[in-house]
């Protein structure tokens, strides 16, 4: 499982861990140790292709994430019940992000290849 990081370093997700009491932190960290082993059943999909995983404890905490290709699966942040709509907001926004970023580097990748084939038939 991997976190998202923006283009400065910062992730959503470690933020709102780092705010999490101690108990909480630890029903967070199951949730995720599920999620890791492909136990998928509890997250509910919403639009923006985001996944919200539910935990049934304290205020009701939420994961926010997205399936990216088979298998991967990108932490977008979390939340509570109460903030469920911005943080859902949020997620979405975070996942525009990821997608546009990915898709840039997909284009630079592809140019320096094409570049290094090109250099190669120059030689």
């Amino acid at each position: 499982m991997l976190e998202y990081l923006r283009e400065d370093g910062t992730s959503a997700y470690k933020r709102w861990f780092d705010t999490l009491p101690s108990e909480a932190a630890a029903k967070v960290t199951v949730a995720k140790l599920r999620l890791e082993r492909g136990i998928t059943s509890a997250i509910k999909w919403l639009d923006g292709g985001i996944g919200e995983y539910k935990i049934d404890w304290g205020p009701g905490y939420r994961i926010y994430l997205a399936q990216d290709g088979a298998d991967l699966i990108v932490l977008f942040g979390g939340g509570t019940k109460k903030g469920q709509r911005k943080d859902i907001l949020a997620a979405q926004a975070l996942c525009r992000e990821y997608k546009a970023r990915k898709a840039q580097k997909r284009k630079e990748d592809e140019k320096k290849r094409q570049l290094d084939e090109k250099n190669k038939r120059k030689r």
